[in-house]
């Protein structure tokens, strides 16, 4: 389709100022710490929209209503898991990162376990950021590849490219300023699509949602204690698990914590970005069903080689029906939070290069000229893997179930290690070193287990439970292991 003149304007203006903001900051990092921590200058507001833009990401925006679209509500359920794991933050985690205040969240495993722990920990986040970065770049490209007919493997190499330079130069303060603009940015425009949703449908909104009522379209997914398959309870202790995870041993959260000016406004930011999302993906699902409800009364609007393809749907909407204006705002919005987001995920990871690998192993003490160049070239490295990332999704049929499972397969071990070493006070360096080779070896085995079927090994062999329970079990079997080692006294050589 031919863009209107008006949304390339708003697109360019938008995007441009967007880009400028961020890079702005560069000129007031004169350390290290800076580009890490914002010198402790942030306000707890600013913060909270920070991670709750860290929630939403393009991953929300655009595959929240594919599966609403596509399937029903059972994704809603994660949200649900979100305030759950909020209180075991601002109870647990957050105070004790800023006890510790250090800018590596992994340095707490290192004090508990050894040295071992910290590097197992710290590679495995940077393979979980890489997946993440790569679904964020090319679900950014779908709405991409409809407004400008690029290929989604061009658009994900400039996308990925702006957001090397972007990343290199802007610091955690730019990251979190911008995630607090493009979060503002972002709810008004769901709003604004929604309402023009609303406003469209052929027989009104109550007509819509009956018709979604009667196919089943609102469901949960199944009550049944049946971890095998998507139902509301599967999703439910992922969620939990996930979070967990996200709340307990990401970087990116942990130096959210540490950049508050205080603990209380640290936890203040914790419950303002969690509970935020609740609202916000109620508001994501209800653009899928509306859409759905939309294109079953007018299917003719809604090309064939679309309609398979559950992700592609709303940025098409949004691109044919939306007027002229709000398409390039909302595009330029959800192209510069993707931007933003994944700078997020390159600056933690710049950080856990710098704080876990450079400084430990081969420079104890850089100058800031030094620290500031290995983060801006450890920035550019994780943007270039990203890039290659996002080349992979592509084709996938749903990027936000592909995402979840990756997710699940590299963070298991390192949240079962962190749970193990803050709840087991006892447990030794040696008796957590068994618990990780036992839960690493159940994550490996239940990820593998349909390539090693389809290549001869018995069915016997095959993982019965739902790709998501993959964190789960990992992280229960290490916890289980050395709960048994710790209270035996197996092992218990330090």
């Amino acid at each position: 389709m031919s863009l209107k003149t008006l949304d390339l304007l708003v697109f360019g203006i938008y995007l441009a100022a967007v880009i400028g903001f961020g890079v702005s900051f560069s000129f007031r990092k004169r350390t290290a710490k800076d580009f890490t921590t914002g010198g402790g200058r942030l306000p707890s507001w600013a913060i909270g929209m920070s991670i709750f833009a860290t929630f939403v990401s393009s991953i929300s925006f655009l595959a929240l209503p594919g599966n609403a679209f596509g399937s029903n509500w059972n994704s809603f359920v994660f949200s649900l898991s979100i305030p759950v794991a909020a209180w075991i933050a601002v109870k647990f985690f957050v105070p004790l990162y800023r006890r510790l205040n250090s800018e590596s969240a992994f340095f707490y495993l290192e004090e508990r376990f050894g040295t071992w722990a910290r590097i197992y920990a710290s590679v495995f986040y940077l393979l979980t950021q890489l997946a993440r970065m790569g679904a964020i770049l090319y679900l950014l490209a779908l709405p991409m590849q409809i407004l400008f007919g690029w290929s989604i493997p061009v658009i994900i190499a400039f996308t990925g490219l702006s957001v090397i330079f972007y990343s290199m130069f802007g610091g955690i303060e730019a990251v979190v300023w911008t995630d607090a603009i493009q979060g503002i940015v972002l709810i008004a425009g769901a709003l604004a699509c929604l309402g023009v949703i609303f406003w469209t449908i052929p027989g009104g909104v109550s007509t819509g949602f009956q018709l979604a009522w009667e196919s089943d379209k609102f469901s949960l997914g199944s009550f049944e204690l049946d971890f095998t398959t998507s139902t509301f309870w599967m999703i439910l202790v992922y969620g939990i698990f996930i979070n967990l995870q996200n709340f307990g041993v990401d970087q990116s959260y942990v130096q959210r914590y540490i950049s508050a000016k205080t603990e209380r406004d640290a936890i203040k930011s914790t419950w303002l970005g969690s509970m935020l999302y609740v609202p916000v993906s109620i508001l994501f699902f209800l653009i899928g069903t509306s859409l759905w409800a939309f294109y079953q009364a007018q299917p003719e609007l809604l090309p064939s080689e679309i309609t398979g393809k559950a992700d592609q749907v709303f940025p098409y909407f949004i691109v044919n029906q939306l007027p002229a204006g709000l398409t390039g705002l909302l595009i330029a919005g959800i192209f510069a939070a993707g931007m933003s987001t994944v700078s997020t995920s390159v600056n933690s990871s710049a950080t856990v290069f710098l704080t876990d690998h450079f400084k430990k192993y081969m420079n104890p003490n850089p100058s800031e000229i030094l620290s500031l160049r290995v983060l801006r070239l450890s920035s550019m490295v994780m943007g270039a893997l990203s890039i290659l990332v996002g080349f992979a999704f592509n084709g996938v049929e749903s990027a936000l179930e592909t995402w979840w499972a990756l997710a699940s397969i590299f963070s298991g071990g390192v949240l079962g290690l962190f749970l193990l070493g803050f709840i087991l006070r006892k447990t030794s360096s040696r008796q957590a070193g068994f618990a990780v080779l036992g839960g690493v070896l159940v994550i490996g085995w239940m990820s593998l287990s349909a390539v090693l079927v389809a290549n001869g090994f018995p069915q016997s062999l095959a993982n019965p439970l739902h790709a998501n329970m993959t964190i789960v079990m990992g992280t229960l079997t290490i916890f289980m292991i050395g709960f048994v080692l710790s209270s035996t006294g197996k092992f218990n050589s330090r």
